[in-house]
């Protein structure tokens, strides 16, 4: 083989996903002898939440009874109709089975919009933060991820002119991540019509992330396209987080098409999901039993997280340095940090608190580099006495 380099993609090279980048530093930590408290990846499936035993069993019977084949590409059929009905059930979005495409997980569905939707040049309007898979896409594809504000001192709640603002002949798309990740904010009803209302105006699709509707603590979730009456959405929404299916990466993708716009955009995601085959077999059928069977896990795991989300924000509160809205939904605390010449950044700063306490949170820029800036993302996710021994290393971390 030719000496040299072999030349990368500039859309691979690019890639940045701060969740899991700062790894590297937590390992290097860890190979010198220190314990490291993660606190960076929104998984519930690593702590004391589990899979419902009767999701599990599901899975296995399926792969037992010889379920171990291709499945269709847009998702069995029996799945399909299980999702339109928990979202008509759940949400009052009216879904059939033709509506829904089953992906790998949310994040591929975010892959196939945006691949779907997105040329180069084009723009697309994201919350800032964000979740940032949506950054990354929108790059990769070509296009340019705008950020939107959203205001920290309103629950982080969208800025509606600033909004309007960033509108341009270029945007395609407004992404609505509601419940948000890193934040933890809830829409209002208000606040989603209004959005509604500038998107039918500019005649542009939504995009609404739901994947957090079932885990709320002090109102409830109203789905974007249950509101939608003439604009379409394009919902995303999985089985990660509410039914702990983190590792099983099961998600879907459904279209609300009041206005008949939605065909074309449609046809090319299944055609992006013919090449990748299909979803994992077993774990169809057994997501089909997750949204039939008990879900009362659901309602233990809100009332946990809720003790859990008070506790922790009591404990950073008290620290002197750190600021943190209240999170009304999911399972993260979003602090703003006063840097004060110690740090040059929160990245900075994310990386010196695990070399020096072993506490590992996620930079607030890695959820944009403008409004998620001066802040760090953290799971309250764990047991108190974990949340308590990470909570002690920070605020001793701060006091030097």
């Amino acid at each position: 083989m030719a000496s040299g380099t072999v030349r990368v993609a500039d859309r691979a090279r690019s890639i940045e996903y701060a969740i899991r980048d700062m790894l590297t530093v937590a390992k290097e930590v860890e190979r010198s002898g220190r314990e490291v408290i993660y606190l960076n990846i929104g998984d519930p499936a690593k702590f004391d939440f589990q899979t419902p035993s009767h999701v599990r069993k599901a899975l296995a019977k399926a792969a037992e009874s010889g379920h171990n084949y291709y499945a269709p590409s847009e998702g069995m059929r029996v799945l399909r109709e299980a999702i339109a009905e928990k979202e008509r059930n759940a949400n009052s979005v009216p879904l059939s089975a033709e509506d829904i495409i089953v992906t790998s997980g949310i994040s591929e569905g975010i892959q196939f919009l945006t691949g779907a939707l997105v040329q180069p040049g084009d723009e697309i309007l994201l919350p800032g933060p964000t979740y940032p898979p949506y950054i990354s896409f929108v790059k990769f594809f070509g296009g340019t991820p705008v950020a939107y504000r959203t205001v920290e001192e309103n629950d982080w709640l969208p800025d509606l002119d600033d909004l309007r603002s960033k509108i341009t002949e270029k945007t395609r798309a407004l992404v609505i991540v509601n419940p948000n990740n890193p934040t933890g904010s809830l829409y209002d009803e208000k606040t989603l019509r209004q959005m509604l209302d500038i998107a039918g105006e500019h005649k542009l699709l939504v995009a609404s992330d739901e994947i957090y509707d079932r885990l709320t603590y002090d109102s409830k979730f109203t789905s974007t396209a249950a509101l939608a009456k003439d604009i379409p959405v394009v919902g995303l929404n999985g089985f990660s987080k509410s039914y702990v299916m983190t590792g099983w990466r099961l998600g879907y993708l459904y279209f609300h098409d009041p206005t008949a716009t939605l065909g074309e955009l449609k046809d090319a995601i299944a055609r992006e999901s013919r090449i990748r085959l299909c979803s994992v077999t077993p774990i169809q059928y057994a997501a089909v039993r997750a949204l039939k069977g008990s879900e009362r896990h659901i309602a233990r795991m809100v009332r946990v997280l809720k003790h859990r989300r008070d506790h922790f924000l009591d404990r950073i509160r008290a620290i002197e340095g750190l600021t943190c809205a209240t999170p009304k939904a999911a399972f993260y605390i979003f602090p703003r940090i006063s840097l004060t010449g110690r740090w040059r950044s929160d990245k900075e700063f994310v990386i010196d608190l695990v070399r020096k306490t072993g506490v590992l949170v996620v930079n607030g820029s890695g959820f944009d580099e403008t409004y998620g800036a001066g802040h760090f993302r953290a799971v309250f996710l764990p047991p108190i006495e974990v949340i308590d021994e990470a909570a002690n290393r920070i605020e001793q971390f701060m006091r030097q």
